[in-house]
């Protein structure tokens, strides 16, 4: 089976807002292309095979930042916006499901731009590729990720009383079957931003990181090497890469 294309880009370090405003851009052009097929075919025109929505898959790092997203709940937020501001830590309300979480230096984040109509409609689905994609990732690493029933994400030990520790955030939004958002993976991480929230809502679990749990300082390149290869098996994709 010829596998789909998905256009990568590596956007290094960028402001939250910024990121944001590119999946936005994304998602918008691939709603235009849909709305535009869907009106010519009303109108009995010819279909265009030659155009199509595009699959984008995005890797970055934040600065730090928290977003607290559509069923999110303030005081899940424990620092006033004036020691947000003290701190250098930037704060949006957006349009994901999902509550509070945390972006940083040393986590890696990534936002597919997918057009679901052309894998699959079921959102459960999805977020459960999603999943997958980083419990073989953290297998790569000799760590065996879990889900934990009824929270979107990945742990470890979700089943051990005290011993749950979430290592892989979840939260996406889609328009017209187009996803954006994704997922962050806590790699090198400081985890003493996670103290000033009540990550996802969630409480009286911790959060961790690959550093945290294998006790040294990975190299992020090899990191996104292993996601990458992962997103392809997974969603059974072939990854062109774009400047």
């Amino acid at each position: 089976m010829k596998h789909q294309e998905v256009l990568f880009k590596d956007m290094g370090t960028l402001r939250y807002k910024d990121a944001w405003d590119y999946q936005e851009q994304l998602l918008q052009e691939n709603v235009a292309v849909k709305t535009a097929l869907r009106e010519a075919q009303d109108r009995g025109e010819s279909f265009d095979a030659g155009r199509q929505t595009s699959n984008h898959l995005l890797f970055v790092e934040h600065p730090h930042v928290y977003t607290l997203g559509k069923s999110g709940h303030m005081e899940h937020v424990l620092l006033s916006e004036e020691h947000l501001a003290k701190r250098g830590i930037d704060f949006f309300r957006i349009n994901r499901g999902g509550d509070i979480t945390y972006h940083g230096p040393g986590q890696m984040v990534g936002y597919p731009i997918f057009d679901l109509e052309r894998f699959y409609t079921d959102i459960g689905r999805y977020l459960r590729n999603i999943e997958e994609v980083v419990i073989r990732t953290l297998a790569d690493y000799g760590l065996k990720g879990e889900r934990s029933p009824g929270e979107t994400g990945v742990w470890l030990d979700p089943f051990l009383k005290g011993r749950e520790r979430k290592i892989c955030a979840i939260g996406v939004r889609t328009s017209r079957w187009i996803t954006m958002h994704g997922f962050a993976l806590n790699v090198n991480t400081d985890l003493e931003y996670f103290n000033f929230i009540i990550p996802c809502g969630i409480q009286n679990k911790q959060v961790t990181s690959l550093q945290k749990e294998l006790g040294t300082q990975l190299d992020m390149e090899a990191v996104k090497i292993r996601l990458r290869k992962n997103f392809e098996e997974v969603f059974e994709i072939r990854l062109r890469y774009r400047s």
